[in-house]
């Protein structure tokens, strides 16, 4: 089929020339130009506005071609009990040695899953760990504030209990020079 088709490509190229040359040389017998090859014929048909235009008729194929296409089988050999006892091991082996790949990575995937889930759980266990810590520490930083500032609270208010001393002490001291 690749042939036909390959040969009717060439043809094509070969006929545009070809009936341009006829119609330059033979004008009025283009129209009954009749062209046969190998396995196919070739019709004018009536001129169109955009070009030319052909009917491309295929030849059924002949018996004879489709002998030289058959390539004849090797003839076949009798098979012994062990040929076939032999073949059935190998095939047995190639199965076994199939099951044995499935399982294998079976079970390199079970393992990556496990190392997989292993791993996230670490991660789990690492985060929960840092946001403990990190937890301690804010609640640490927040108790050192509070008291740092109740420090400072009590700090002014004994500062005041000072002032306030020594502005009752000058009030005293006073009282007693004026009176």
């Amino acid at each position: 089929m690749a042939k036909t088709v390959t040969a009717y490509k060439e043809k094509m190229k070969e006929l545009s020339v070809l009936s341009l040359i006829c119609s330059c040389f033979y004008p009025e017998s283009r129209n009954k130009l009749v062209r046969v090859f190998e396995d196919m014929e070739v019709k004018p048909i009536n001129k169109r506005a955009s070009g030319q235009a052909f009917e491309v008729i295929l030849k059924p194929v002949s018996p004879v071609s489709d002998m030289a296409h058959n390539l004849p089988s090797p003839p076949k050999r009798d098979i012994s009990l062990e040929d076939i006892e032999k073949k059935l091991e190998a095939a047995e082996e190639r199965r076994k040695y199939q099951e044995a790949q499935v399982l294998r990575v079976l079970a390199e995937k079970r393992d990556h899953e496990r190392d997989v889930l292993l791993k996230a759980m670490e991660e789990n266990s690492n985060f929960s760990r840092m946001a403990e810590e990190k937890l301690q520490m804010k609640m640490e930083q927040i108790k050192e504030n509070r008291e740092a500032h109740l420090a400072a609270m009590l700090e002014r208010l004994q500062e005041k209990e000072r002032h306030a001393a020594a502005v009752r002490r000058n009030k005293e001291i006073r009282e007693e020079l004026t009176a």
